[in-house]
This record gives C-alpha cells, sequence and structure tokens, in this order.
C-alpha cells in the first residue's frame, strides 16, 4: 500500500531536488525561496489530505496491492506451487496409506485434507465421526484406494509410542504427518521436557531402518520406501482470545516462545538443522490470515490448514518427482 510515508519521502525529494535545478537555472533567491515554499505547503496538504479522498486513495491502494499480487503470483509460478484441485489430490495420493497423528490441531489438517479428495455428501459423515472428543478415527476411501488414519496423540511421548509400534511391526505408512505441544504446554508448562522428548522422537525417527531382512529366508535384504514424514507447527496464540484464565496464564507468548525455540534446537525439522520432518509452519499460515481467523486464539478457520495441505502437497510433489 502506497501510504503516507511513502508520499512524504516522495514529496521531500521534489522539495529539495526541484529548487536546486531552479538555481541551476539562475533564477533570482527570493523567487527560488517562494516557490519552494509554496511547493512544500503544496505538498505537505495533499499527502496529509489524501487519506480523506477515498477515491485517490483507493486507486493508490488498488495499484499497490495489484502490483504485489502480481509479484506473489508470478514467485508462486516461477517455484511451480500448485493448487491442487479433488482429482489432482486424488491422483497424488492414490493408493497411499496416509497417517495423521496429534492433537486438535492434527485433527483439524485430516479434516482439510478428506475435504479435498472426498465431496460435500461423504464430509457430513466423516465430521461427525472425525470430532469423536480425544479419539481415533480411520477411513479407506475405495474409489482411488487411499486410506487415512488419524491416532489421537496430544502428547510428544504417544508420538514416540507410534513410532515404536510402526518399527516393530515394520509396516510404515507412506505419509506421516504429525504434531504435538499445545497439551505439553498447557498441562506441564515446561519447555525442556518439551525438548527433550522431541529429542527421543528425532532419534526413533532417524534411526528407522531403511532395509529389513528378506521374508523369504534368504541372505538378501529387501528396500521399504521411507515415509514422507512431515511436522504440524503449533499455531500463533493470540492471548487475550483465549477461552480460559489457564491457557491465558499459561499459554503465553514467552511460552510459546520458548517451546519453539525447543522445537528448533531438537534438529526434529529438515528446515532447521536438517531433520527427517518437513515443518508444515501453521503459525506463519495463521499469523497472515489473522485475528478473524480464529474464535479462540488457538484454532483457526479452515483455510490455514487448507493452505497448510496445499503446501504438504506440493512437497510430496517434488519429492516424489511427479508433475500433475
Amino acid at each position: 500500500m502506497v501510504g503516507g510515508v511513502q508520499l512524504g519521502v516522495l514529496a521531500a525529494c521534489v522539495v529539495l531536488f526541484v529548487p536546486m535545478g531552479m538555481a541551476g537555472w539562475h533564477l533570482s533567491r527570493n523567487k527560488m525561496l517562494f516557490f519552494s515554499g509554496a511547493l512544500f505547503i503544496t505538498l505537505a496538504v495533499g499527502v496529509h489530505l489524501t487519506p480523506y479522498f477515498p477515491s485517490i486513495y483507493d486507486a493508490l491502494s488498488s495499484l499497490s496491492s495489484s502490483v504485489d499480487r502480481t509479484s506473489s503470483r508470478d514467485s508462486l509460478l516461477a517455484c511451480d506451487f500448485q493448487r491442487l484441485g479433488r482429482s489432482d489430490a486424488s491422483d497424488l495420493l492414490n493408493g497411499s496409506w496416509v497417517v495423521v497423528a496429534g492433537d486438535s490441531q492434527e485433527r483439524l489438517m485430516a479434516l482439510s485434507l478428506l475435504s479435498l479428495v472426498l465431496d460435500s455428501d461423504d464430509m457430513e459423515v466423516v465430521k461427525g465421526d472425525l470430532f469423536k472428543r480425544h479419539s481415533d478415527y480411520r477411513i479407506v476411501m475405495g474409489q482411488f484406494g487411499m486410506k487415512l488414519d488419524f491416532i489421537w496423540a496430544p502428547y510428544v511421548a504417544n508420538l514416540t509410542g507410534l513410532m515404536t509400534e510402526l518399527k516393530r511391526n515394520g509396516n510404515y505408512p507412506d505419509v506421516l504427518v504429525m504434531g504435538s505441544g499445545l497439551w505439553h504446554m498447557l498441562h506441564i508448562t515446561n519447555s525442556s521436557d518439551y525438548g527433550v522428548s522431541l529429542q527421543l522422537l528425532r532419534n526413533l525417527v532417524v534411526s528407522l531402518a531403511p532395509i529389513s531382512p528378506s521374508l523369504t529366508g534368504g541372505s538378501g535384504s529387501v528396500s521399504i520406501r521411507s515415509p514422507h514424514f512431515f511436522w504440524v507447527g503449533m499455531p500463533r496464540l493470540i492471548n487475550s482470545m483465549l477461552n480460559t484464565e489457564e491457557k491465558r496464564l499459561k499459554m503465553s507468548d514467552a511460552m510459546l516462545s520458548a517451546y519453539d525455540t525447543e522445537l528448533y534446537q531438537s534438529k526434529l525439522l529438515r528446515q532447521w538443522g536438517g531433520g527427517p520432518l518437513i515443518l508444515l509452519d501453521v503459525e506463519s499460515l495463521g499469523r497472515n490470515c489473522g485475528t478473524s481467523c480464529t474464535v479462540d486464539g488457538m484454532h483457526y478457520d479452515g483455510i490455514v490448514y487448507e493452505a497448510a495441505v496445499h503446501v504438504m502437497l506440493n512437497a510430496l510433489l517434488i519429492e516424489s518427482h511427479q508433475k500433475l
């Protein structure tokens, strides 16, 4: 947006350089000072009155916004980021086993993913079952062979237990989306303890063997496809909107920052330390969406999680070297 600051800078440049140019044309000193003063007053009044003339202000804002949108769109096209439709998402996930594990944030991620691949009639049934309090959920979409499991895992220790079970069974999903932190922050409120649990989870994920003994009993081995790992970051917490006094007290900005620091230092994330999990940055997405996108300062409108799902699907396209 072109605002008063930008216009003020422009006015200052005009006031400074135009009289200098006039001086170069050998005008008298008095004429130059008079013109400079008149020009300064005119531009100053114009800058301050511009916001009160909506047509002018809106035109400037519209022009700037148009340039910003064009630049953003060009950037997206340059990096091949795509907003996948139902058909493309179904093709990409055809035959896949997707596991989403965590708390209410991850449940909303599962909802957004299912909303992308299922029609509205099917989603009415899904919502009733998926949002049963503190419960697991499973669905098989026979039309394109995708299976999704939501595992209620509010603590990192629950995620570690899930990884241990998968490793013991030797059966891994194609896509594993997980996240945790809100429950720990509210009920334990100890960022150092959270960091230790993240380190244990990271060590377990890294230790997942890429090969396993052949089931035929021979001396060789067969390759196992490694899952695509994603971590759903904690959302932006708007303290004044949190719906209980306990949450407002324990889930402060300082505490959220401390928990985020432990996450980054754990080297669990690929973006921070080359870890095994790709971060889906819900906090940044929620911040960009704004306070109008949440009613409780913690859970955001579907558009935020939908955006995170598209980030995940684009990452899957890149990692699997596919084109739609």
